[in-house]
């Protein structure tokens, strides 16, 4: 288990381009365009994380961030979006346990910058992997709905 504030923010940076690429694959692998919008939504989302958290990294160490832990040593959960097969409400579940994990890890991690500015935008970053859980769980209720959501007519939530 990461102790240190170093081994938190390099498992937090390779959390976010996780989830960045989760949310990538996603996107071109789904037909409805509501829905592949979502998933771009976080993906950038995803990506702004990962660069603050650079910065963060890089104004604490003074260096760019590297050795990232291996995903057998990762204490967050991680998202297997290599089975195409895989049906997306799955996936989805899986990125919204992700998403709480985050949450709660961001949460933990706060306290431990010096930096009350650093806390704050710590606690926000958990914030929004909250609303991010929120977004998928909005989209897993259209799937519940809707039978094959990602296989439907694109349009399919666009109304009048």
């Amino acid at each position: 288990m990461a102790e240190t504030l170093r081994e938190l923010l390099l498992i937090a940076i390779k959390s976010e381009i996780d989830s960045m690429e989760v949310y990538k694959t996603l996107s071109e692998r789904v037909k409805n365009y509501i829905l592949k919008d979502r998933l771009r939504f976080l993906a950038d989302e995803e990506e702004k994380h990962k660069a603050y958290l650079e910065a963060v990294y890089t104004s604490e160490f003074g260096e760019e961030p590297k050795d990232f832990p291996e995903n057998e040593d990762f204490p967050l959960p991680q998202v297997d979006v290599s089975d195409e097969q895989r049906p997306i409400a799955d996936i989805i579940k899986d990125a919204m346990e992700a998403e709480l994990e985050a949450k709660k890890f961001y949460l933990r991690m706060a306290p431990m910058f010096k930096d009350e500015e650093t806390q704050k935008m710590i606690e926000i970053l958990a914030s929004m992997e909250q609303s991010h859980y929120e977004l998928l769980k909005q989209e897993l209720e259209h799937l519940k709905e809707i039978e094959n959501y990602e296989n439907i007519w694109p349009m399919t939530h666009v109304g009048p």
